[in-house]
Formats: structure tokens, sequence, C-alpha cells
């Protein structure tokens, strides 16, 4: 798609003639200033309201650094697990290639949108882009007036949610919560792993779930189970949808297809094959099943941990409203493995912990557990991991978490 016709499908007024940062914390407001942005024939740099001065100069020297161009121009922040800023590069093609995807794949003309996630990132800005290049409805609630109960009374058609796990889980706890979540069509889950009683419990309550992967570089969704599927019995992430093709090369995952970026902003890259850092597989069935990051394995004794196999172990004991496992050095092991957990978190049942945990290999379960504040979660979802590292090696060395 045309940058002329994204700009039109918008509704931007003439744009500026210079590079734009578009940051703004109101939904109508960035839409608007981003619509207009498009317009432009100049790079689009979208930015988080919580970035600090520091972030918001560092991204516009970034912005000094590169050409503009027809190819690459609409920069959608990706933190990665480094946390530092930077940009993946899209533009109209890569844009209309994964809502084309989205549609084809669900058996949707017109995709209807709620919106909970933040407009600059990934999910949110995607969830917009399908609204709007399809001709559907789109509406953004505040996620902090769902989470408190304000429940809309009523939905746009056969509308479409999407939700990173976290969100998914404490709408789960509410009632009224959860007949609404039956209103949708097509709840999609991503933004970091689902664990296996997040996911039953979905099913439980007959929700169309679909849980996907993606990211930031693949223009979102690239696989996706879909809500039949789903209530089939299918679990994993799903088949590649028809714009992206996922294989698996040495336990890494690798995707093709017309929604990958152009490359991180200031380069601009000609390749069509991105290698994630995500360890997966492909099921007999062709499905895709994500196993975990490889930056985020521990080596513990000469033995490798996958933190998601322990934090699932962890949630399933139903003690945890959060938990994340990293990897600390440690003298004797190399690297010891450390359960983290909000410190704010309602006392445990450390049995109930320790009878969850003996389904796994002893040398997989916490050296030590630690009680975190802040605890370290971005908007979207995901654990600032480093953050949490810097955290946990100041906070004191526990043997088990508070006990009840």
């Amino acid at each position: 798609m045309e940058r002329s016709r994204l700009a039109s499908l918008l509704g931007g007024s003439a744009g500026p003639e210079r590079d734009a940062l578009v940051i703004d914390a109101e939904p109508r407001n960035f839409m608007a200033s981003a619509a207009q942005a498009i317009r432009g024939n100049r790079n689009v740099f979208l930015g988080s309201p919580g970035w600090t001065q520091a972030e918001r100069d560092e991204a516009g020297r970034l912005a000094m650094s590169g050409a503009s161009g027809e190819r690459g121009w609409l920069m959608i922040p990706t933190g990665g697990s480094s946390g530092a800023i930077r940009f993946a590069r899209h533009d109209g093609e890569t844009v209309a290639a994964a809502v084309e995807g989205f549609r084809a794949h669900f058996g949707i003309d017109r995709v209807n949108s709620v919106c909970v996630l933040p407009l600059h990132h990934v999910g949110g800005f995607m969830s917009w882009m399908r609204s709007a290049l399809t001709g559907g409805v789109f509406e953004v609630l505040s996620w902090k007036e769902i989470e408190m109960g304000n429940l809309p009374a009523s939905l746009p058609e056969d509308a479409c949610l999407s939700l990173v796990p976290t969100q998914l889980q404490r709408l789960l706890g509410s009632k009224s919560a959860i007949t609404w979540l039956r209103g949708f069509k097509v709840i999609s889950v991503g933004g970091g792993p689902s664990w296996d009683e997040l996911v039953e419990s979905c099913a439980l309550h007959g929700l169309a779930l679909s849980p996907s992967y993606g990211a930031t570089e693949t223009a979102a969704m690239v696989a996706a189970v879909r809500p039949g599927e789903f209530l089939g019995g299918m679990r994993g992430c799903g088949h590649a949808m028809p714009h992206a093709r996922i294989g698996v090369v040495d336990g890494i995952v690798r995707v093709s297809g017309e929604s990958l970026f152009r490359g991180y902003f200031p380069d601009l890259g000609t390749g069509r094959t991105w290698t994630s850092h995500d360890l997966g597989s492909i099921g007999a069935d062709g499905s895709l099943r994500i196993e975990g990051r490889r930056d985020d394995v521990v080596t513990t004794g000469g033995e490798k941990v996958s933190p998601a196999e322990v934090e699932e172990a962890l949630r399933s004991s139903g003690q945890f409203e959060d938990v994340a496992v990293i990897g600390l050095p440690d003298p004797d092991w190399g690297q010891a493995v450390v359960a983290c957990y909000p410190e704010s978190m309602a006392p445990v049942n450390a049995g109930r912990i320790e009878a969850a945990l003996s389904r796994i290999a002893s040398f997989k379960r916490p050296k030590w557990y630690a009680a975190i504040s802040p605890w370290p979660r971005n908007p979207q979802g995901k654990i600032d991991r480093a953050a949490l590292a810097s955290l946990a090696r100041i906070s004191p060395r526990q043997s088990s978490p508070r006990a009840s």
C-alpha cells in the first residue's frame, strides 16, 4: 500500500516536511498526530509517553541519523530484552501485508477492534491498522478503567480484542469481565508466554481465545490459533498466517514474509528473513510452539534451564499473581536460578510451591527467591529483565517466599 493511500484511510491532513516523533498519552490525539505525520514525506517515529526526557532526547538523536524514503519510513519502537530504545522500520507495504494476513486467517472482511494496548506499541498500532485498512470500527478503551470493572455495555459487532497474558489473567478474576470477554469474536493473546492454567481457564469459560506469536519486527501476529481450533483442543501458537512463513533452525524461530520489517533504524535492510531470539518447535500438525527465549536461558552448574518452564511450574501452584525467573551470577554454580515476585504479593503457601516444583528437575528449581519493589513490568505487560536483575541483586535472599 502506498503511503498516500494509507494516510488517506487514516484521515491525515497535510503532514510535516521534517521527521516526526509522535508521542501522546491521549489515544485520539496520538491517532490524529500519527495520521498527520504519515501524510508527510519524512520518517515517522512512534514514541512512548512513559519515556524519560533522556529517552526522548535519545530518540531525537536517532531520528537525525538516517535518511527518509518510500521504504521503511514508519519507525515502531522495540526495546527487546536489553531495554535500549531502537526502532524497527515498517511502511505501508509491511503494514498492509500483516492486515491482509490477519483478515484472511480469521476469515473477517471488516475488522472491528477494541483496543486496550498502547497505540505506540506494535500490538495497539496494528489493532488500529486492521480496522482502518478494512473499513472496520476502532474503539480505544482505558485499560485502567477496564481493570477497575468499568466495562462498556455494548461492543462493535464481531469485535476483536488483543491482550497480553497478565491482562487476561486479571480479567479472569471477575465474573462480569468473563461475561464481557464472551462477547468477542477473537481474543488474541500475545506479547509474552501464556501459561497452561491461564489457557485452560479460558477454555473452561468458553472464550474465543487465539494464542498467537509475533513481534514488532513482523508487524505483530504471524501465527495464531483460531478460536474454533482453540475450543477444539489446539494449543501452542497455531499455524503460520497467510502472509508469513515460519521455520525453526537449531531450535530458533525464523520468520519470513511480506510483513517483515526493513531493518533497525538507521540501517535499511533488504533481507526477508528474521531470526528471532525465541526457542521453538513445529509440531507434527505444523503448528508453532514457543519454549522460551535463548537470551533468557540460565546456565547453572553446566545445565541449561529455561525460565519459562520454571515460571510455569511456579504459576501452577496458584500462589503467584506475578513471577519471573532469572539467572544471577553465583560463585558455585556460575549462575543461580532466582525466582522473583512482587513484594506487595500476599503471603503464600510454601508447601504448594514445593509440590508444584516437584515435577521439574532439581537443578531447575530456584536457589533462592527475591521480593521485588517496584515490579518492573512495562505497559505492554512484559518484564524488564535487566531492571529485574538489578533489583534482585540488592534484595534479601530468601529460601522460599513468605509463608502463610
